[in-house]
């Protein structure tokens, strides 16, 4: 009896976890079994490594092989272990030697090649956390790989090469450590290019010092789409943890540049109201991350809110509250992390035109108000500030005058997140936003006649908890934009000023 054991990984969603391929070949009739609850995927590999390894030249004993894939508890899927058992089998009948901390991951073709897999970020990852000290891989996923810091990660792209190098004939020297070059982080666009829209302009800064969701109302062409683009130009560079963070959801989803494998701009995904739930949430029979998911650490853009399907909108509210998306199938659960910053655009009604100075409005009043009402109060309570557009003068064309600049917007940005970052010091959070509510009262306290102002908005507008928690939240980001220790009574004023819709609904 000859015996195997090599180290392999496996992927269900976002949840990447180190396996165990063992191969044992016994006298007998051929035979090739698979056991450790193998999917068709997983079965079909015997096809594979079979055809692979003929035209590949390589000869395989004929013995009966049975190949059990450990954790024998978790459903395998998917094509990445077919290189795992593909190396333990030459092992177990000794054309080559395994180091027991070597890894390996990857799709076989029948020529013998190695096609590239999704998911190879997240697999690296749960390998280097399980002590494997190498990984060998698809050479088209190397690169990818390569953004990991403390494991060697071995182009291979074939079983020739594979085993050249396992033999010592030719090895195949690890790619190097993937690091972004300063070019890499430059944005084609600015906030200069905006015209006038001080004050919507100022809301989004109040709103990407704190990490909060935002809603613009405006006529069509004053600029919704304009400013939203330009969001992820004023947010804070993306830690190195945050980067990595995304990439591993744009890994699973095969949106990974192959040129640019580490994500170091923060996302920004854009959803036209046709999308279905799961397109924005998520799903399928192997989860697959939605838009919510792949806009993780940067901005959402939901355009003509309001005609997104109720039940797309009715799913926004739990990860929008939580921060990340439960989805359960019957082979497992995952879970994909939604850290966002949601950014929704509205008419003011069903033609657009109301408050248009040169267009008149068709809807009535009814009709206005069904459609704000297609938001429901529970998604309206998680959205933070509510800003409306003015129209756009020929003078302010003409004068080509801006508001401000990406970079200085960005840089009062940063001055108020120090702040935040050293309030939260030791805390699971680390902005305005996400302080539960718990600690609202804590970190947000106000003078006297701050807290008249907010007691006297949540008595006129009707606020919820929620709502009256928010609103503290967005008065605790304009205080560290001023700079000031408490709420003060104009913060709290203009806090309220930011929710335009519930003063129009009132």
């Amino acid at each position: 009896m000859a015996y195997s054991r090599v180290g392999a990984v496996g992927l269900f969603g976002l949840n990447a976890y180190a396996a165990r391929v063992e191969v044992t070949l016994l006298e007998g009739v051929p035979e090739f079994d698979i056991t450790g609850l193998p999917d068709t995927g997983v079965q079909e590999s015997r096809k594979r490594i079979a055809a692979a390894l003929k035209n590949s030249g390589i000869p395989l004993k004929s013995v009966r092989r049975i190949v059990n894939i450990s954790p024998a508890s978790v459903r395998k899927t998917g094509s990445g272990f077919d290189l795992a058992i593909c190396a333990a089998l030459l092992s177990a009948q000794g054309t080559v030697e395994i180091l027991p901390d070597d890894a390996f991951v990857g799709e076989l073709a029948l020529s013998g090649e190695l096609n590239p897999i999704q998911g190879i970020l997240p697999m690296a990852l749960a390998l280097k956390e399980s002590g494997s000290k190498r990984v060998f891989l698809p050479s088209d996923n190397a690169k990818e790989a390569s953004v990991l810091d403390g494991i060697e990660i071995i182009p291979v792209s074939d079983l020739n090469a594979l085993i050249r190098h396992l033999t010592g004939l030719q090895p195949i020297p690890p790619t190097p450590r993937y690091i972004p070059t300063a070019e890499e982080y430059a944005y084609a666009v600015d906030f200069a290019d905006v015209k006038g829209q001080k004050h919507a302009i100022r809301a989004i800064e109040v709103a990407a010092a704190g990490f909060h969701n935002i809603l613009m109302v405006g006529i069509p062409g004053v600029g919704k789409s304009m400013i939203a683009k330009r969001i992820p130009t004023i947010l804070p560079p993306m830690t190195f943890d945050e980067s990595i963070q995304t990439t591993r959801i744009y890994s699973v989803a095969g949106l990974i540049n192959p040129d640019k494998p580490l994500i170091i701009e923060r996302p920004f995904r854009a959803c036209s109201h046709t999308a279905s739930a799961a397109g924005i949430v998520g799903g399928g029979a192997v989860p697959s991350p939605g838009e919510l998911s792949l806009a993780h650490n940067g901005v959402l853009f939901l355009d003509e809110f309001p005609e997104f399907r109720r039940d797309v909108l009715e799913g926004l509210r739990q990860p929008l509250e939580d921060g990340t998306i439960h989805i359960t199938r019957s082979a497992a659960k995952t879970e994909y992390p939604c850290r966002i910053m949601l950014v929704a655009a509205m008419n003011p009604c069903p033609c657009g035109n109301y408050g248009n100075k040169h267009t008149a409005c068709t809807c009535t009043d009814i009709a206005r108000i069904k459609y704000r009402e297609k938001i429901s109060g529970p998604i309206m309570d998680r959205i933070d500030i509510h800003v409306e557009l003015s129209g756009i003068s020929y003078d302010d064309i003409k004068s080509g005058k801006s508001y401000d600049t990406s970079e200085r917007i960005k840089a009062r940005i940063m001055k108020s997140r120090e702040v935040q970052s050293d309030r939260y010091r030791g805390m699971p959070f680390n902005v305005n936003s996400e302080i539960p509510s718990n600690l609202t009262k804590q970190y947000c306290t106000m003078t006297a006649d701050a807290e008249t102002i907010v007691k006297a908005a949540f008595d006129t507008l009707g606020l919820s908890p929620r709502g009256h928690d928010r609103l503290l939240k967005v008065a605790r980001t304009i205080a560290d934009l001023n700079g000031a220790e408490h709420i003060e009574k104009i913060h709290a004023m203009l806090a309220v000023q930011l929710r335009a819709m519930d003063r129009k609904q009132k």
